[in-house]
Order: structure tokens, then sequence, then C-alpha cells
């Protein structure tokens, strides 16, 4: 239910950004071996490479800072992912930093401010499928209208998924639940499940 609220957006016009939420890279794995290291949700760096070559003037905003638990390490979320793009052939001077939020509401409140998005402009929203309605419900909430992309689909026909894919999916989708209910009881949001 959660992966397929939000369909990707079908979009034949001019993009004027792309905004893609941390959480691809896993920054103390990365820092301790000194390589950019990718988990579950790394089809958000590839999907974002394959958006800036389709839209090559769109700007690029990587939205997440230091990760729970981050301490003094030097590397962010964001850094590490535009290390990535840039080595896909990215156009460094399209790719923006934005590295102060720890949550999805702060990053499209960060976001927002860094993207002084303009009437009649389109920007792309790219996440995990099962975390777009809780990152719909944030970007609406800070008045930034973006276009779903959602990426990293993790589940299947349940009569197809073993016990191991099944806890997971259970723990994936409880997390994002939770989430959903906590920031709308907390008045981050304005709709506890949005729709498209």
């Amino acid at each position: 239910m959660l992966e397929d609220r939000f369909p990707q957006a079908r979009n034949d016009g001019p993009v004027a950004g792309i905004v893609m939420l941390g959480g691809a890279v896993n920054v103390h794995i990365s820092e301790d071996r000194g390589a950019p290291a990718l988990n579950d949700a790394g089809e958000r760096v590839a999907a974002v490479a394959i958006l800036a070559r389709r839209h090559p003037d769109a700007r690029i905003i990587l939205s997440g800072g230091a990760s729970e638990g981050h301490g003094s390490r030097s590397m962010t979320e964001s850094a590490l992912a535009r290390d990535l793009l840039i080595a896909m052939d990215v156009r460094e001077d399209k790719i923006t930093l934005e590295e102060r939020s720890a949550d999805t509401c702060e990053n499209a409140e960060e976001s927002t401010a860094l993207a002084e998005p303009k009437p009649g402009e389109t920007w792309l929203l790219v996440t995990s499928a099962s975390h777009m309605p809780r990152s719909m419900a944030c970007f609406r909430a800070a008045g930034f209208g973006v276009l779903p992309y959602p990426v990293d689909y993790r589940t299947r026909d349940a009569r197809m998924m073993s016990v191991a894919e099944g806890v997971s999916a259970f723990d994936l989708a409880t997390h994002e639940w939770i989430g959903l209910a906590a920031y709308r009881v907390t008045g981050r949001t304005k709709e506890l499940f949005p729709a498209p």
C-alpha cells in the first residue's frame, strides 16, 4: 500500500530541479572503508544520475545531513551522494547540498529554502517508494509542490515472499506508518496518508 500510493510522475515538459532525499549511503562504512557504501536505498543515486541526463538543465538538491549517531564524522549523506554522482558524470555545478536536515520534514523545509521554487516550475522528488507518502506530506506542509519519483521498490506479490522478506517489509512498513502518524499528531504535516 505504501509503495503503490504514489506512482512515478510522468512529465514530458522541462524539469527545473530534482530533490533526492538522503538515506542511500552508509556514512559510517563509507568513512571507515574510505569508499562510498550504498545501502538498500542506493537506487536513488542511480535514478538521479539518469534524471540528470534526461534533464540536463535541472538543478539537483541532495537533502540529508548527519544521520542518527553520526557524531563527529566529517562526511554527510549528501556529500557522499554528490561524489558518487560526479563519478557518474553528473555536472558538479548543478548539484547543491542540503546538509542541515536530520529528518524528512526538515529535508522538506531546508530543500524548499534552497530551491526557492517559482510558480509553474516542475521539481521531482526522488526517494524510496515506501517513504514517498511521508515525504509528500512533509513537502506539501512546507509548500513545495514536488512531483513524486519513487524508486527502491522492495515488495512484490506477497505469495512470493520468503519469511525473511516478509519480516523486513513489515519492519519497513511499521517505521513508515509510525512516522506518518507521528508527523500528523505533532502537527508537522496536514495529512495522515496523503494521496496523489
